[in-house]
């Protein structure tokens, strides 16, 4: 029956996906700004059918573990409500873990930096998917079954959570009053996606803002007056935008890093489970590197200029 509804879902949002992306559309041509490229859409729909199709080839596999963790479950829900809004919560919160993991873990950055490629951002980028995430994101989600949620459901929420997960991919929608204390909005997405030095591997959740919030990884947006404006895309951009190099573009460097002969084999693994950025002789820089290096240089600048600045 849950099988049923996610494919009502699908219908249901699929009309309301394109009705956006037109307006969206007629108000860039409208305000002569340039927000969609035909290339780089045609790469959002390309991962998109890539992903979709290795997720449902996928599916039988960790449906069918989570049905045998279902059999072993802890708790048996009658509160109906209760029931719906803990799956919703606990299966935001592992989605929260699951995203930051993909920008914390280079192996797994390999595999969602294809999301982030896109120097655009517009809500057809919200389909440019991850594409090999469907083989590994399930683990994530595997104490949700032993919690007592069936496996249709936790499936269904997926679903149901990822249609606004494209819709905050859009720079139309500016602040969203109250909705931004609680969740996600285009606002913090934009954080999110940027390559500015201040947003790198910010604003994680999916539906809810409450988990950066409580785990250190939320940043609001800043007006251009207090910071330089939002640059999308990569920190390092392509050499090429073709579909090939766009997914393999980092497994290619993880394997000439690895191919070093002047590395320890414990800096090989760094090369590979540490963050996006590691290097062993600071070549390159994280995230963080990158920030505290920033935050050294603005207190210095203020410093020689004679201005007090706080700490």
């Amino acid at each position: 029956m849950e099988f049923v509804k996610e494919q009502l879902l699908v219908l249901f949002s699929t009309p309301i996906y394109m009705l956006i992306i037109g307006v969206e559309l007629l108000i860039g041509h409208w305000r002569h700004k340039k927000l969609y490229s035909l290339q780089d859409t045609g790469t959002n729909i390309a991962f998109m059918l890539l992903n979709a199709l290795l997720d449902l080839s996928f599916r039988a596999v960790y449906m069918g573990i989570f049905a045998a963790l279902y059999h072993y479950k802890l708790i048996t829900w009658h509160n109906v409500p209760l029931y719906w809004l803990l799956l919703l919560l606990a299966e935001d919160f592992l989605y929260y873990w699951l995203h930051r993991f993909d920008h914390q873990v280079r192996l797994f950055w390999a595999v969602h930096v294809t999301h982030h490629s896109s120097n655009y951002f517009n809500f057809t980028v919200g389909f440019r998917s991850s594409v090999l995430q469907p083989l590994y994101r399930f683990v994530y989600f595997l104490p949700l079954p032993l919690l007592g949620f069936t496996p249709t459901d936790i499936l269904l929420m997926y679903s149901a959570t990822q249609i606004w997960g494209i819709f905050v991919h859009t720079e139309l929608i500016h602040k969203m009053g109250i909705l931004e204390h609680i969740l996600v909005t285009p606002s913090h997405h934009r954080v999110h996606h940027a390559s500015n030095i201040l947003y790198l591997d910010r604003n994680m959740g999916m539906f809810l803002i409450i988990w950066d919030k409580c785990f250190g990884t939320f940043q609001a947006e800043l007006p251009a007056q207090q910071y330089e404006p939002i640059k999308y895309g990569l920190t390092k951009p392509l050499a090429t935008t073709d579909l090939a190099n766009t997914l393999t573009h980092e497994w290619k460097d993880i394997a000439t890093d690895l191919k070093r002969t002047d590395i320890t084999w414990q800096q090989k693994l760094q090369y590979i489970f540490g963050p996006p950025g590691y290097s062993h002789d600071g070549s390159r820089q994280t995230s963080d590197e990158l920030r505290a290096l920033t935050n050294c240089n603005t207190a210095e600048t203020a410093i020689s200029n004679n201005v007090k600045i706080s700490i």
